[in-house]
């Protein structure tokens, strides 16, 4: 219970060299990961910005089914 062995901080050393490393795969996906969650606030800005072009008042986006289609052309 006393303190670590060499053998554990080689152990801890090389799984934050994998985590953290330069050119590990796990570092290439947290890039990747803060890419799409950038990509993400983006778009929630730019949606904020759109929706008051969006469709009018009393209008859903969402699929009609038939029976509305037929409601709405009469």
């Amino acid at each position: 219970m006393g303190s670590f062995s060499i053998w554990h901080w080689l152990i801890v050393i090389v799984v934050v060299l994998l985590l953290f490393g330069g050119r590990g795969k796990l570092s290439g996906l947290m890039g990747d990961a803060a890419k799409g969650i950038r990509a993400f606030r983006d778009g929630l800005k730019n949606d904020g910005e759109q929706s008051s072009e969006g469709p009018a008042e009393g209008t859903s986006s969402l699929p009609r089914t038939d029976r509305e289609k037929e409601e709405l052309n009469r």
